[in-house]
């Protein structure tokens, strides 16, 4: 029979990593994470404190997937390049939304990213206020676009054209919806995904306008 690896932190993680991909954050627990990884519950405790635990290493993990700014970049393609990572990685773990700003006990690799964004901005003339503030928006900017991103509508194969024309918006009645629909949608090739750069460069628009940078 061949031999099961032994059990460490960085195994149980990347279980409940994939208990959650296939089902949420619900069915993260010690007892499904330990079925995955074909052992009992009680044996992960020598590895995982509890489930608290295990729910800010995954936070931790997230983090730590997501790419940190060179120290020595512009700003502005920096903080571009950390938001589309973050857009890449959330989206591949939706049920991360909800928990990667939740956690009391921030692991290393959480602290480190914030600690790496904030010193990316500071070393490029901004304020600490201004830091403070383009963090926050750029990220709620980009956590927002994930939690539609993913829970857009759509059946299987179905694409923006197809949605539309199951709507049948009146034009009598919803005449802007209907124009933009039109025009911006149907026959364009249009797809949401393409609205995040476009968003993204209203946003450092607007933080290089008041940063004076």
């Amino acid at each position: 029979m061949p031999t099961r690896p032994a059990l460490s932190p960085e195994r149980v993680v990347d279980a409940a990593v994939r208990v959650a991909d296939r089902g949420g954050l619900a069915l993260v627990s010690m007892r499904n994470v330990g079925r995955e990884l074909g052992v009992e519950a009680m044996s992960l405790y020598h590895h995982v404190a509890g489930k608290d635990a295990l729910l800010d290493a995954l936070a931790d993990r997230v983090f730590g997937e997501i790419g940190l700014p060179a120290p020595d970049r512009p700003w502005r393609p920096a903080m571009a390049d950390r938001a589309a990572s973050a857009r890449v990685v959330l989206s591949a773990h939706p049920w991360a939304l909800g928990l990667v700003e939740s956690r009391r006990n921030p692991g290393p690799a959480l602290l480190r990213h914030h600690d790496a964004v904030l010193g990316c901005l500071r070393r490029n003339g901004f304020t600490v206020a201004m830091a403070a503030h383009a963090y926050s928006v750029l990220d709620a900017y980009v956590y927002g676009f994930v939690l539609t991103e993913v829970n857009l509508p759509f059946e299987p194969g179905e694409g923006p054209d197809e949605f539309v024309e199951a709507l049948n918006l009146p034009v009598d009645a919803y005449p802007h919806l209907a124009e933009m629909v039109a025009e911006h949608v149907r026959g364009r090739d249009y797809a949401y995904a393409h609205e995040f750069e476009y968003g993204l460069e209203l946003i450092l628009d607007g933080l290089a306008a008041r940063a004076g940078t």
